[in-house]
């Protein structure tokens, strides 16, 4: 065989290896592929169209319950918390025939979930995904599907004896369900742009008015915003670290304490750990909310011998028909340590 064709036939050789080399080597060297347990874990959205949707059902009584307990700190007993976004109202009778809903032909028309969205899918994989607030992806498929049946309820879409499942969910016909469009300039380069791009310059607002914001027990359940602000740029996070401060611009206590978190932590007052842990969006000082105020409960297990168990048990497992027919859910992602000091703050009195 002759130098060229030995020559030409190595070149062939590595071309051919080349891609199965590829395939085994990561291309930058780094990583690992991930694994189908861990891509599934991830892969959990849901489409317009149902692909993606997980078999179960729930009705909407089953919904109310868990709605009332896990929702309405939020949204409102009937979904019409003006103080966050309300999840219900606005839809009109003529709108679940037309597909478009009337009430955003109005400058101040109501913006709900009802009005807004065009597909139940949406409603179904944004409550799976990411409720509750302060515990996402806690709810099981059955339970999503049951809270996704009462807020549909609450908008009249569906009938307070329906039952929803992955059929009848593919089924729902939404108030909006023709009311968008791609013929605007977010979605074209050429024509009139949405909004027009030059300063005011006459009768310009003061003042602009939020029309809603988190509560205040739950500006902080993702970490303090201001201290993950970027370095450069003019993004610039609130302080929510105590939701009393950021609201003026002003640096709060935890900016201050940023230097030494460990020495924050660990002198950590149990009422910041309630604010943390959304505690307070159910529970008053003196009041009762959704459950009974911490006063209530320090009085109730006064003097009992194995208070501090029995309420660390209660904090961490939840319960039902203590203080009513509500229930409380776990807290799975309470810390030990912190769950374990705010039992011994309720025995101390709850001061």
């Amino acid at each position: 065989m002759s130098r060229s064709l030995s020559a030409l036939c190595a070149v062939v050789l590595l071309a051919v290896m080349l891609p199965v080399e590829a395939q085994q080597v990561p291309r930058y060297g780094l990583g690992r592929a991930p694994t189908p347990q861990e891509i599934a874990a991830w892969d959990i959205d849901v489409r317009p169209d149902g692909h993606g949707l997980k078999a179960g059902k729930g009705t909407v009584a089953q919904g109310q319950k868990i709605y009332d307990a896990q929702c309405a700190s939020c949204h409102g007993t009937f979904g019409e918390s003006n103080r966050y976004m309300p999840i219900a109202g606005g839809v009109r009778k003529d709108d679940l025939a037309t597909g478009r809903a009337s009430m955003l032909l109005q400058s101040d028309g109501l913006r709900t979930l009802g009005t807004k969205l065009n597909y139940a899918t949406t409603l179904w994989d944004y409550i799976f995904r990411a409720m509750p607030w302060a515990n996402p992806q806690s709810l099981s498929v059955d339970e999503t599907y049951a809270v996704t049946a009462y807020v549909l309820h609450l908008n009249e879409i569906v009938p307070a004896d329906y039952e929803l499942n992955e059929k009848t969910l593919l089924s729902v016909q939404m108030p909006n369900r023709n009311g968008f469009t791609t013929a605007h300039g977010l979605a074209r380069v050429q024509g009139k742009p949405d909004v027009q791009g030059t300063l005011c310059m006459k009768d310009c607002v003061k003042e602009v008015k939020v029309a809603s914001e988190l509560p205040e027990f739950a500006r902080n359940q993702n970490g303090n915003l201001a201290q993950q602000k970027r370095p450069l740029g003019p993004m610039r996070g609130i302080d929510t670290a105590r939701y009393e401060a950021g609201k003026d611009g002003k640096p709060g206590p935890a900016v201050a304490a940023a230097a030494a978190p460990a020495a924050v932590e660990a002198k950590a007052d149990p009422k910041v750990m309630l604010t943390r842990n959304a505690c307070m969006a159910c529970h008053g000082m003196t009041n009762k909310i959704v459950g009974p105020g911490f006063n209530e409960i320090a009085s109730k297990y006064q003097g009992r011998a194995d208070a501090h168990a029995y309420l660390l048990q209660k904090i961490k497992e939840g319960g039902q028909g203590v203080w009513g027919a509500a229930p409380m859910p776990p807290q799975p992602a309470l810390k030990d340590s912190d769950a374990s000091e705010i039992a011994r703050w309720i025995v101390g009195g709850a001061k």
